[in-house]
């Protein structure tokens, strides 16, 4: 498996540049899902053969195939396809398991990408046992089979819960200086980065803190004017710069409810 980063997990990242990961779903627990949803296929086509007319295979055997195969086919791709386009990626087996099928970017899938699941899990799936399937998985951090690289999608836990990070504290011996530092706009990138080094710097190598917190500083000093007093600690600078760029937020939304309320006023 391959190695991360610091700053490489899979995430998104709010309005606010607050992080927050959204992590994929254990291959066990994909593998169940499947499992149900494959058992729910199976006893769809039993059920639906089994309400044939028993003549029609007697009369013409051929035919009797081919209606077969044609109810196997759209039972194998048409039940998946419409479960998750209405559910927004949900099958049976994955609302028995708390799971979910998001695009790559987290948001929620749609007719297109769950037809490219469907038809590529034929193959992967149906033909070939789900050997194809369970290999690609387990070659890859978010689980993912061929179908979900094709469709830019892949499989979360939907019923994890989120916590926001602890914001970073501002250091009162720097209040005087910050409260007259000009913050510029400062990268959303380089924010959730700086957030990320102070909450795991404590857990990081001497050497590999030096290294990432010292090109961290000096990027986020780029939009800092004037610069810190000399001697302040590094993350404490960068603590600060945070936390004031986030009171700076605060102001600016309550400016924006004051002049709302002064312009539309409650009429309740």
């Amino acid at each position: 498996m391959a190695s991360r980063g610091i700053f490489e997990a899979q995430r998104f990242v709010t309005s606010e540049a607050v992080e927050v990961e959204l992590p994929a779903a254990a291959l066990p627990t994909r593998m169940l899902s499947g499992l149900i949803d494959l058992l729910v296929v199976a006893a769809g086509v039993v059920a639906l053969v089994l309400l044939v007319p028993g003549d029609l295979f007697e009369a013409d055997a051929a035919l009797g195939q081919v209606f077969v195969i044609v109810l196997t086919v759209l039972a194998m791709a048409g039940i998946p396809i419409t479960l998750e386009t209405l559910t927004h990626g949900r099958t049976l087996g994955k609302l028995v398991m708390g799971l979910r099928t998001v695009r790559d970017d987290t948001g929620p899938i749609g007719l297109r990408h769950a037809v490219i699941r469907a038809l590529v899990g034929a193959f992967e799936i149906w033909m070939t046992l789900g050997s194809v399937a369970l290999i690609t998985a387990m070659t890859n951090e978010k689980g993912k089979r061929l179908g979900d690289f094709l469709a830019g999608t892949y499989v979360v836990h939907d019923r994890v819960r989120l916590r926001l990070p602890e914001p970073p504290q501002a250091d009162p011996a720097l209040a005087a200086w910050v409260q007259g530092a000009d913050i510029g706009v400062v990268p959303d990138a380089l924010v959730v980065a700086t957030r990320q080094f102070l909450a795991r710097s404590s857990s990081l190598t001497p050497s590999a803190r030096a290294q990432t917190g010292g090109e961290l500083y000096a990027a986020l000093l780029g939009y800092v004017a004037p610069a810190p007093p000399p001697g302040a600690p590094p993350e404490q600078v960068m603590a600060t710069v945070l936390a004031r760029r986030r009171e700076h937020g605060e102001e600016r939304l309550e400016r924006a409810d004051r002049l709302r309320a002064r312009l539309l006023p409650d009429r309740g």
